[in-house]
């Protein structure tokens, strides 16, 4: 046992270390291929960035519902975990690069698009909750209005954007073709190691017995959150708060929509119905947070300073508490499962 555990933790590491490094570089090429083509901000952090940055969760997903035998909590625990996550990075960038002077730089046209993630993260746990088991062409039908209510969501976000784009313009030293060959490489990179890292995960839950749900939630989301994490701290240091919020909730929106695509490759029912009380409690603090957030770029110039640092301690407050939560949630569950097959081993004891 302590081998197996030895070599999943060894490959863990490994595509965690390439999908941080590979999705960096997917934020730096898509920022070159933004100025080079000349798509604005908001195009760029809302669909190209958010879905760069989102490939390992992608690419994650889709392996963990192809194991064998799948793990859909695991997938579900990702996406809901890496939204809650996305938030915190949010508040802690704001904190570190001065609260108000971070949020002034937003766009008050990024409501939309808080809106929309929001939204999404609400509409992906209702219909977990309902457990609708309706399916067209093996597709879930929950999974189907997901997809649906993502793309419209993305078309209100690009019908609304700003007339007027400040965005901060780096001169690329990439030529056209050469920034789409990198970005197509280090998508390759991402997807491959994914699959590891899904792999990986899966092996260290059944050999250390943690809820997939809980290791989603707690540890592969912050992974798979790492080009995040690099591309907003980049964006504010070059003074691109824009870009950087816009390339959080628009990874938060994408990363719903990824929940269409696991399904497709899931064969053992719909990956929507196999959330477990934890991933409720994630999607409801992420929800939470990016309302907060919302509320915070709105009013940012009526605010003051300390009220502005209070809230976003707060966001990160609630990651804490509820990646608490969700450890507790996941132990318990754990007991309750060990405490089952006892309870049955003991009848099986007793008819013999």
């Amino acid at each position: 046992m302590g081998g197996d555990l030895s070599v999943a933790i060894i490959v863990f590491v490994a595509s965690a270390c390439v999908v941080v490094y590979c999705g960096a570089k997917l934020a730096v090429y898509g920022d070159a291929l933004a100025t080079l083509t000349g798509w604005g901000r908001l195009f760029v952090g809302s669909l190209l960035m958010a879905l760069a940055t989102s490939l390992p969760e992608l690419s994650a997903n889709i392996s963990a519902v192809r194991l064998d035998p799948p793990n859909p909590e695991l997938a579900l625990g990702d996406i809901l975990g890496s939204n809650m996550l996305n938030i915190f990075i949010l508040a802690g960038v704001a904190m570190v690069f001065g609260a108000n002077r971070f949020l002034v730089r937003v766009a008050p046209e990024q409501a939309y698009l808080i809106v929309a993630a929001s939204g999404l993260t609400g509409l992906a746990l209702l219909l977990g909750a309902l457990g609708i088991g309706v399916t067209l062409w093996e597709v879930g039908i929950s999974s189907i209005v997901l997809i649906v209510a993502f793309l419209a969501s993305m078309w209100m976000v690009y019908k609304t954007r700003p007339e007027e784009d400040s965005e901060y313009e780096a001169e690329p030293t990439l030529g056209l073709g050469r920034a789409w060959a990198l970005f197509a490489l280090a998508s390759a990179g991402v997807v491959v190691s994914g699959f590891f890292l899904a792999w990986s995960a899966d092996q260290i839950t059944e050999v250390t017995g943690i809820a997939s749900s809980t290791l989603g939630i707690l540890l592969v989301s912050v992974v798979t959150s790492m080009p995040e994490v690099s591309s907003t701290i980049t964006a504010a240091r070059i003074g691109a708060a824009d870009l950087g919020v816009a390339g959080l909730y628009g990874s938060c929106a994408f990363n719903i929509s990824i929940l269409f695509y696991s399904d497709i490759f899931y064969r053992d029912g719909v990956v929507l119905n196999q959330m477990e009380p934890a991933h409720f409690v994630a999607g409801g603090v992420a929800g939470g947070m990016m309302l907060t957030g919302l509320v915070l770029i709105l009013a940012r110039r009526r605010i003051k300073q300390a009220v502005s640092v209070l809230l976003l301690a707060l966001m990160a407050g609630a990651y804490v508490a509820g990646a608490v939560i969700v450890a507790t949630i996941g132990e318990s569950e754990k007991q309750d499962e060990a405490n089952g097959h006892a309870t049955l081993a003991d009848a099986g004891l007793n008819r013999e």
